[in-house]
């Protein structure tokens, strides 16, 4: 099969489809892999270590694109939309839910699309997703400790504090892998932390987890309202697989939170559960809304791409070759890959994508 690797266009987003090892796995099975040149340079693979691999390196994204399968990072942008081709298999992240414009685009151009969000085993679990949410919740905190510095508009706070200070108070709408991730790094930096999930086998799990450094609380409206006002970083972590999360924190609740406090939604590219919240980008990562700094950037391991561009092909790589090998006829082969399609012959399949472009 011939697979091109395009260079991703969205705003610093530096990682790349498929890594130098990847491409010489794929090519030692006599696969053809085109890759656009310097695809792989923001996550500090040369054209050179392609070739190496036994890529062929192609001068512009046209020419990536105009093969039997795509791989990519992140969704199609409108000016790559007249790239998508009828019965290609483009396999990539495409958070359809909250881009009616991208599920439109994909359903004229005839594309498969295959939703690394949305391939699902048979226990639930998200492989393909599950990389990017570990490095997400991570860096939430992380950006999260850096936007409440004074100089990047914050409170000022110190998320660990310093004896005879108390130290931040980090709110984790969430207890999925991006909470537990970040509640991870929150509770390493010294800061008070709370977890709120509706799952109370998840929340069992986390005590398990974190003992008595966290407090874990049920979700419901008074525990989120409390909870949010308190924090001075607030993080929203809600997955519902293809759909929009449910918006939990309400502007009106925004505004009582102090000035300076600091939030931050890792699901903004599926709409997020945040009625202020809005998408940002690494080149502009922040406003002010209500005296607080919001930060809703849909990329955010992007900011880390070696290391994520390999956690993610670690996990994609088997369902690639599977494609590339079976074409798709993987998709009756494999029960968590055909879940993840998404868009097949001009129509929505997966059913909750369906339910939230019911028009369409």
């Amino acid at each position: 099969m011939d697979i091109g690797i395009p260079k991703e266009i969205k705003d610093q987003e530096f990682r790349v489809g498929l890594s130098p090892s990847s491409v010489g796995v794929l090519c030692k099975q006599n696969h053809r892999v085109f890759v656009e040149t310097q695809a792989g340079q923001g996550s500090g693979f040369s054209d050179g270590d392609y070739e190496g691999a036994g890529a062929a390196i192609v001068a512009t994204a046209a020419e990536a694109w105009d093969r039997t399968m795509v791989v990519k990072v992140k969704e199609p942008l409108p000016s790559e939309y007249c790239f998508l081709q009828k019965d290609q298999i483009l396999f990539t992240y495409l958070h359809l839910a909250a881009d009616r414009q991208l599920t439109e685009a994909l359903m004229k151009s005839g594309v498969v699309g295959i939703a690394y969000e949305t391939v699902e085993l048979p226990d639930g679990k998200l492989p393909l997703l599950a990389p990017m949410s570990v490095i997400a919740g991570r860096l939430a905190t992380q950006f999260g400790a850096r936007y409440l510095e004074r100089q990047q508009g914050g409170r000022g706070v110190l998320l660990g504090g310093i004896p005879g200070v108390r130290s931040g108070r980090v709110t984790i709408i969430g207890g999925g892998v991006v909470g537990t991730e970040a509640a991870r790094i929150a509770v390493g930096l010294g800061a008070q932390v709370k977890i709120i999930d509706i799952n109370v086998e998840r929340l069992n799990y986390l005590e398990i987890l974190f003992g008595s450094r966290v407090e874990l609380l049920y979700s419901s409206p008074a525990q989120i309202e409390e909870a949010v006002k308190d924090a001075d970083l607030a993080i929203g972590a809600v997955l519902v697989v293809g759909k929009r999360p449910p918006t939990l924190v309400s502007r009106d609740l925004v505004a009582q939170m102090r000035s300076g406090s600091v939030i931050i939604d890792v699901a903004v590219d599926q709409g997020g559960c945040i009625e202020t919240l809005r998408p940002t980008s690494h080149s502009n990562p922040t406003y002010v809304e209500e005296g607080v700094v919001h930060v809703g950037i849909p990329n955010m391991p992007g900011a880390v791409p070696w290391t994520a561009t390999q956690a993610l092909n670690n996990s994609t790589l088997p369902y690639t070759v599977k494609l590339a090998n079976y074409g798709l006829e993987a998709i009756s082969m494999d029960s968590a890959l055909a879940l993840g399609v998404n868009i097949k012959h001009n129509q929505i399949v997966h059913p909750a994508v369906k339910e939230v472009f019911s028009d369409l």
